[in-house]
């Protein structure tokens, strides 16, 4: 590996990871408090399988960001697989703030949704350009299926 591959894998590691911080403070601060007082689908797991989860799947996606950045051939395919990791990136980041900050998880519902949407986009197109990275992807986008249960087991307990 290259010094500057090297860096490319620090800046994506660190990207992902700061969107797990960010992601991290608004949520945890809310656990205790808000989202302690929701009733919750029977399929919620303990509190503490949240955090462990999300790293490591974080580190999943900076290391394929890193593979279609630094791996991929400099074509329109890599770009579209891209475009599409940042929107679904964008769209990881708004849904903490959504449902945790704001405590609207109806509106939450709709982030996750669009979210398990781009992230089956975003593996389509890696899938053209660069096979590992959209691999990679995948227990994120089974997660975040996952996630979109409890989200919307949440919305219909707490009419």
């Amino acid at each position: 590996m290259t010094g500057r591959s090297f860096l490319r894998l620090i800046g994506c590691l660190a990207l992902c990871l700061g969107v797990a911080l960010a992601n991290g403070s608004v949520t945890y601060p809310e656990i205790p408090t808000w989202y302690a007082s929701l009733t919750k689908p029977a399929w919620t797991p303990p509190n503490w399988v949240f955090p462990l989860v999300w790293t490591v799947l974080y580190m999943m996606m900076g290391v394929s960001l890193w593979l279609l950045w630094d791996r991929a051939a400099d074509t329109g395919a890599r770009r579209t697989a891209i475009t599409l990791f940042l929107l679904q990136l964008g769209l990881n980041a708004a849904w903490s703030p959504v449902f945790f900050g704001l405590h609207h998880p109806r509106a939450g519902l709709v982030i996750i949704v669009l979210l398990a949407a781009a992230i089956a986009a975003t593996i389509l197109a890696a899938w053209r350009t660069q096979r590992v990275a959209a691999w990679l992807l995948a227990p994120y986008l089974v997660w975040v299926v996952y996630a979109a249960t409890l989200n919307a087991g949440i919305v219909t307990l707490n009419v």
